[in-house]
């Protein structure tokens, strides 16, 4: 897997108040980053299964998604390479939604998001979970832009934006935690950018 450029570089600084530690507001911009090339995904063929240690595996297509309850983030994103976004929106589902009906088993605690490229990333389900995480297909009112991961992206906005998968076809509930395509090269398992956790060690 080819990596594109702005995964790498550590920049410092910060600003005060609503702005995590070491970043600062892209304003009306959105940085394409991606660790793959670009997919083009057929609606018609996409869809996103929850599996692993769950009691009920379940597959949506794209029309049963769109039967599931609505839901929607409106806040701030911040990505490992300094950039936030403030005051930005997505609509979709909830990934409770979604939990809620596959049913995780009680030795669940990490999860591995996967995406139709191959890229994975690890997450703690309780970061997923309680209304922490979306699959969304809209962004301000419009489709998702397939350079952000569009048709159809999972989003984690309380952390780095790495953790939000674009181009979600899978989330996988584990037992132990399975570092994903960024942590295996060094970045944080968790990413939290308050904590600013960028890098393994921080």
């Amino acid at each position: 897997m080819r990596a594109s450029r702005g995964f790498t570089g550590r920049r410092r600084g910060g600003e005060p108040g609503r702005l995590p530690p070491g970043q600062y507001d892209v304003g009306s911009g959105w940085p394409v980053l991606t660790a793959e090339l670009t997919p083009r995904l057929d609606l018609d063929s996409w869809s996103i299964t929850v599996n692993g240690r769950v009691e009920k595996p379940m597959t949506w297509t794209w029309k049963e998604v769109q039967q599931l309850a609505p839901d929607r983030f409106s806040g701030d994103i911040h990505c490992v390479t300094t950039w936030s976004k403030l005051d930005t929106s997505f609509a979709g589902i909830s990934v409770d939604t979604l939990l809620a009906e596959a049913r995780p088993t009680p030795e669940a605690t990490f999860a591995v998001a996967t995406s139709s490229t191959g890229y994975t990333t690890n997450l703690p389900l309780a970061d997923i979970t309680g209304g922490k995480a979306w699959i969304v297909w809209e962004h301000e009112g419009r489709p998702l832009p397939v350079e952000h991961g569009g048709p159809v992206r999972m989003i984690v906005p309380h952390l780095y934006f790495w953790k939000s998968a674009k181009w979600i076809e899978t989330i996988t509930l584990l037992d132990h935690d399975e570092p994903g395509f960024w942590e295996v090269r060094g970045y944080h398992d968790r990413g939290d950018p308050w904590r600013e956790q960028r890098y393994q060690g921080d």
